[in-house]
């Protein structure tokens, strides 16, 4: 690969409907020839170059979700994606139609192959128009929570910008915050639920035309599940009911005896320390700083790195008005670079999302040399592997980014709250397995199925006068939802691998940090539970790997 160039410099050419026509009439033209090596080193070049080009697009949109300019071209880039997946799929059949498997599989390292076997079922012309349909909804619904401008404490913030005053240590703070952020859902419930009702029958309809019975195991091909299904998850699903769910009400008990709590109401979960929650040091550029520290200090992979995203301004962490909320990390496979998006807002969530993007990034690099493209990334399950275990990774150096008065505060923190995590995750998913599964709901009955399974979940919430979750909205802020649909319950596959990895580090940090950064070179060239395998890990699969790292979670947190 080349130079990479700064961020700031980058721009790809924008494909058309002529030139992918043109891209792949020369990629077929080289299989007719009979040159497979070509053939494949073509589209690999093919796929980087529009993937780049779509990654900055919707970046650019999330950036600036008021950008009239940049909404253009996302609707452009939402029009031209099944474009590119139609003629993607057709090289893909013809591939997997080669008589000789053999030289195949040598020249793709063979996992590829079974991700596009699976690939082949997910997508056929009919559908061309409603995968369209689903990125402009999604993109309504990014739109709707940006526009939040809500007043609290003598100032004006977004929904990301609700975070420092939703955990304030003063209860009276706490519950205006909950009760700005809710009423902006009831304000837009009406219209958040039309989306997600025109999303759910797209979706349902879209299966229907590809063969399926129903949205859940197209949703699961689209997400690239090669060994494991639903049953597997609805199995997990209960461990953590089984082994999570009491521990996070006793904790959460022990919380509001401390507090000295009559009741725990919901806008109380989130004042998780009774000395208050530890917040970073200083701002964004001094968090930056502490990092280059820290990551230098961890591993020279990791340092030179972190410079290299800061150096060549390959992060936007900044809360503003009009950017899209959450964080996320994309990159520029042409490029071999990956991009952190964030929106800190002065609480500790700064320093997990942080930590949490880095790792994205960090495995992204790591796998840049990877054969393809199709294992630059693994699925998203194993992805979050690499996410959720930096942030335990990092925990011996918390007192660079919040004081070493506060880093074992900090540790105790996050601790808790990734086991609290747990059950509203799989909530979450759960959730959406009963939507599809029923697709001509109405808007009432899903938020009915919300809160039965929020009782089961999370027994102990209670939303006192927040009329709004009480009646079962809370989903709505929820964008996988809405965008990712069956991605969240990998946040919780992962998050059991990376507590192993938790353990694992407070017996041998180098070691555990070692096989980390080995994790993260293989990329995708394995599934998710060949992946957790190579890495000595127990599949959540297993029986008894959950109640493990949460009976060491609990001992620690006991002490």
């Amino acid at each position: 690969m080349n130079a990479i160039p700064n961020f700031s410099d980058l721009a790809f050419p924008q494909p058309t409907r002529e030139s992918l026509a043109d891209d792949y009439a020369a990629i077929g033209a080289l299989l007719d020839a009979g040159d497979l090596a070509a053939a494949l080193a073509a589209w690999d070049g093919q796929r980087r170059a529009y993937d780049s080009w779509a990654s900055l697009v919707h970046l650019r949109f999330s950036q600036d979700t008021t950008s009239a300019a940049a909404k253009a071209a996302r609707e452009y880039a939402d029009v031209l994606s099944p474009v590119a997946t139609a003629h993607e799929t057709t090289l893909k059949r013809r591939l997997l139609a080669l008589p000789d498997r053999a030289a195949l599989e040598a020249a793709t390292g063979g996992f590829a192959l079974r991700l596009w076997e699976m690939d082949i079922t997910t997508f056929e012309p009919a559908i061309a128009t409603d995968l369209e349909e689903e990125s402009r909804l999604g993109a309504r619904y990014t739109e709707i929570l940006a526009s939040a401008k809500l007043e609290i404490g003598g100032q004006v913030v977004n929904l990301s910008g609700l975070a420092p005053y939703a955990e304030d240590p003063d209860r009276a703070v706490r519950h205006q915050a909950e009760a700005l952020r809710w009423g902006f859902f009831a304000d837009h419930g009406a219209e958040l639920d039309a989306i997600y009702d025109d999303l759910v029958r797209l979706r349902h309809g879209m299966a229907r035309k590809l063969g399926f019975e129903s949205y859940i195991p197209l949703g699961y091909r689209r997400m690239r599940r090669t060994d494991y299904d639903d049953a597997d998850v609805a199995r997990y699903r209960d461990e953590v009911a089984t082994h999570v769910v009491p521990l996070v009400a006793r904790l959460l008990e022990r919380r509001r005896r401390e507090q000295g709590w009559d009741v725990l109401r919901y806008w109380d979960e989130a004042l998780v320390d009774p000395a208050g929650n530890p917040k970073p040091i200083g701002d964004h550029d001094t968090l930056c700083v502490q990092a280059r520290t820290m990551f230098d200090r961890m591993d020279p992979r990791l340092g030179a790195f972190w410079r290299f995203m800061e150096e060549g301004g390959f992060t936007d962490l900044k809360n503003r008005p009009g950017k899209a909320g959450g964080g996320f990390c994309t990159s520029f496979p042409s490029l071999g670079a990956p991009f952190i998006f964030a929106n800190f807002n002065g609480t500790h969530h700064d320093i997990g999302v942080f930590t949490h993007e880095m790792g994205h990034a960090f495995q992204n690099w790591e796998s840049r040399f990877q054969p393809g493209i199709d294992y630059l990334w693994p699925t998203m399950e194993a992805a979050e592997i690499h996410s959720m275990s930096l942030e335990f990774l990092t925990h011996p150096h918390m007192g660079r980014l919040v004081g070493e008065s506060a880093a074992e505060r900090f540790r105790r923190m996050h601790l808790e709250t990734s086991l609290a995590f747990l059950p509203y995750g799989v909530c979450v998913d759960h959730f959406q397995h009963e939507v599809y599964a029923k697709p001509e709901a109405t808007p009432a009955e899903r938020h009915a199925i919300w809160q039965r399974l929020e009782r089961r979940y999370m027994p102990w919430t209670d939303y006192g006068d927040l009329a709004y979750p009480a009646i079962g909205g809370r989903w709505q802020a929820k964008a996988h939802i809405y965008r990712s649909p069956f991605y969240y319950i990998d946040y919780t596959l992962a998050l059991c691998c990376a507590l192993q990895f938790w353990v694992r580090s407070r017996q041998d940090p180098a070691g555990a940090l070692a096989d980390y950064v080995a994790l993260c070179g293989r990329g995708g060239s394995a599934p998710f539970t060949g992946l957790v395998a190579s890495a000595g890990l127990a599949s959540p699969f297993a029986p008894g790997a959950l109640e493990a790292v949460v009976r060491e979670a609990e001992a620690v947190l006991a002490s």
